[in-house]
């Protein structure tokens, strides 16, 4: 199989050679591979493996059923070993961890689990469709011991359309599969700036509040 990287080149490229490598080797089990090893290294795009599956399944390398079970299954797999990396941290330990930190209590950590706890499913559910959350939302779910079987049935259900959206663009698009990694890398963008923004709020506010309470507690 024969494939047009990413006209960003780099490091995008040698990420395409390589993917492509593993599907021309194992077939459609080396597009879940990929995908497993993305939800494990986030810095691995699934925006630009999933339509290079497609890709691949439009030149009959594997048929477009099997690049879509395939990749929903590395998805899955990929989730429940990072779920189950948050059930060895558990509670106590995250909350011990993330109280150490600077600006953080223990509380905050409270607050955060208290509302996993209410929106979790949802979290889990459309986290696996929003870029740098489709990994880390495994991790809390893990911590605060959602049961397996709703973790994986929700895992599974916003990867299929995940991964179904990506695989058919890359399919349908044949040689200009690529076009979708780069549209898919401006909502990325879009993504982190908001965290950034998000943190940045939080970081000031949090700050602000610290010097209000010394000011108030001189002797503190």
């Amino acid at each position: 199989m024969t494939t047009t990287a990413p006209a960003s080149g780099g490091w995008l490229s040698g990420l395409a050679d390589w993917a492509v490598g593993l599907m021309e080797t194992i077939g459609a089990p080396g597009a879940a591979l990929a995908i497993a090893l993305e939800n494990l290294l986030p810095p691995l795009p699934s925006e630009l493996i999933l339509p290079m599956a497609g890709f691949a399944a439009s030149r009959g390398s594997f048929t477009i059923a099997e690049a879509l079970i395939w990749t929903t299954l590395g998805s899955v797999v990929g989730a429940y070993l990072l779920y189950w990396i948050g059930r060895a941290l558990g509670r106590d330990r995250t909350r011990r961890l993330f109280g150490r930190l600077p600006l953080v209590s223990p509380e905050d950590v409270d607050r955060v689990e208290a509302w996993f706890d209410r929106h979790g499913s949802k979290a889990v559910f459309f986290g696996r469709m929003v870029p740098v959350f489709r990994s880390v939302i495994s991790i809390p779910a893990g911590v605060t011991a959602m049961p397996q079987s709703r973790f994986l049935t929700l895992t599974f259900a916003g990867s299929a359309i995940w991964n179904t959206i990506f695989v058919l663009a890359g399919y349908f698009l044949g040689e200009q599969w690529h076009v979708v990694e780069q549209y898919a890398g401006i909502f990325q963008k879009l993504v982190v700036a908001a965290i950034v923004v998000a943190v940045a709020i939080w970081l000031l506010k949090r700050i602000r509040a610290r010097r209000a309470s010394r000011d108030q507690n001189p002797a503190a």
